[in-house]
């Protein structure tokens, strides 16, 4: 393992959590390994490690991003880390709104019902 993939490992730890990122690499396979290699060492890595965002910073940016993306498995994940980067739940409903209206409201709902989803689960 490179220097890179271990700083990336550790950053993807600290905003997605222990479980989520084990769950991501117990299910590799010869064909998923060099996507979790890469995605661990330039996402995690070479993007979140940079110092001129925060990292609840990267995490509001991401979620418009994916919401607009409309990718619900990886937007409920960084809902997740979202919360564990101190982002509250109000917060999340907002960027929902803003994705609504920048990139329609089924999209703005969808991200909503999601965002919902994970709060509760993670307040219960």
């Amino acid at each position: 393992m490179s220097d890179s993939f271990e700083r990336g490992m550790k950053k993807r730890r600290q905003v997605m959590g222990d479980a989520f990122v084990d769950r991501a690499l117990s299910q590799m396979t010869e064909l998923t390994t060099p996507m979790q290699d890469m995605v661990s060492r330039v996402a995690w890595d070479e993007i979140w490690n940079r110092e001129a965002l925060s990292d609840r910073e990267r995490s509001l940016i991401n979620l418009g991003m994916i919401a607009a993306l409309n990718r619900p498995t990886e937007f409920k994940g960084h809902v997740r880390g979202a919360l564990n980067n101190g982002v509250t739940p109000e917060e999340i409903r907002d960027v929902c709104l803003q994705v609504a209206v920048y990139c329609g409201f089924p999209a703005g709902l969808d991200s909503l019902r999601l965002a919902m989803d994970v709060i509760n689960e993670e307040s219960a």
